[in-house]
């Protein structure tokens, strides 16, 4: 039964964990950075590989992994996959998330270590 606190009613248990399965595609600082990127703009492999480090065929399975997860979505363009985030819900999520972890780094960088530390 799904409690009503605050005006907000839990969501079903299936809910719960497919958001979870996406949090955990999300728990590897390569997806993450890769959904950054994404976040921005489209982009090839190619470029993703550039910008978030790392060697192609491991930018390439992180991306089969966000693409069958539905994260990202990808067309092609000629002879290239050009891959993108089509959810603006993910967007922000990825931008909230990301930016406000980055504005408190800023400011002082014990809120991202007390997160590291705690195993999250």
């Amino acid at each position: 039964m799904a409690a009503d606190v605050g005006g907000f009613e839990d969501p079903p248990a299936g809910v719960l964990a497919e958001a979870a399965a996406a949090f955990g595609l999300l728990a590897s600082s390569a997806r993450l950075h890769i959904m950054w990127v994404l976040a921005q703009g489209e982009s090839d492999v190619t470029h993703l590989t550039d910008r978030v480090g790392g060697s192609l065929p491991a930018v390439s399975q992180h991306l089969t992994k966000l693409k069958l997860a539905g994260l990202v979505r990808a067309r092609r363009e000629g002879r290239r996959q050009v891959y993108y985030v089509d959810d603006p819900d993910v967007v922000t999520v990825v931008r909230l998330m990301v930016g406000q972890l980055a504005a408190r780094a800023e400011e002082s960088s014990a809120p991202v270590r007390r997160l590291r530390e705690i195993g999250a």
